[in-house]
């Protein structure tokens, strides 16, 4: 098993390369895994994360392609040759399938974002999708692993299901982390860090409980203990 801190994933959800390294500064040797999405991608978080590669940090370029399949390929090679060790698609088959394809030969694990953490059902129903949450992650879960890919980011509520359905190897990357108490914010299936682990989860994502705490290093400590005790 991974210790806590590779399993720890710290989202740099912030505007800003500035404000982003700064708080890398703040967490030291305490985080090893970074998350870096949209917010920060497109304000300088593709230059940091090569940045970061090289200090030896892991990184999680989260784009969630979804495109063309040979957008995807292509695309996913290139992120391969930042030296990431994650990405995401959206887990529609041809784009997962297209991922895997330009992924291959290379360690970047490619996840499948199955549902979002902040959709609840009612919110699938407005897009038109009658099938349940679970029974929607659990169907996307399948196709992730029947593509070839190397894991999937799925809410902790879901996770103890797709880990009997895909088996141990595959990565379980749970978003909506939330220490017990704390603000769940837009997020709408969250649960707190060792419940996540206990269903199954590799990998946890979290951002405000961390990057908005008075003490980022301290709550990111308290986080890290409370997984190493499961």
């Amino acid at each position: 098993m991974l210790p806590a801190d590779d399993r720890l994933i710290v989202g740099l959800d912030i505007t800003g390369r500035a404000e982003a390294e700064a708080l890398v500064d703040a967490l030291g040797d305490t985080v090893s895994f970074y998350k870096i999405g949209y917010q920060l991608g497109y304000s300088g978080g593709l230059p940091l994360a090569a940045e970061l590669v090289r200090m030896g940090k892991k990184v999680f370029l989260d784009l969630k392609l979804h495109d063309i399949a040979n957008t995807v390929e292509k695309g996913v090679a290139n992120i391969a040759a930042m030296g990431v060790t994650m990405t995401t698609v959206h887990a529609y088959p041809q784009v997962m399938r297209a991922a895997a394809a330009g992924a291959s030969g290379s360690p970047l694990c490619v996840l499948g974002v199955t549902v979002m953490t902040s959709l609840g059902q009612d919110d699938l129903r407005e897009a038109g999708i009658e099938m349940s949450v679970e029974d929607l992650v659990m169907r996307r879960g399948t196709q992730a692993r029947d593509a070839g890919l190397g894991g999937i980011v799925a809410s902790a509520a879901e996770a103890a299901a797709l880990r009997k359905l895909i088996g141990p190897d595959m990565a379980v990357v749970t978003p909506g982390i939330r220490p017990a108490g704390a603000d769940a914010g837009d997020q709408k299936r969250v649960v707190t860090p060792a419940d996540a682990l206990r269903a199954g989860a590799s990998h946890l994502v979290v951002a405000r409980p961390i990057i908005a705490a008075p003490d980022p290093r301290a709550a990111a400590q308290a986080i890290l203990s409370e997984m190493a005790g499961v």
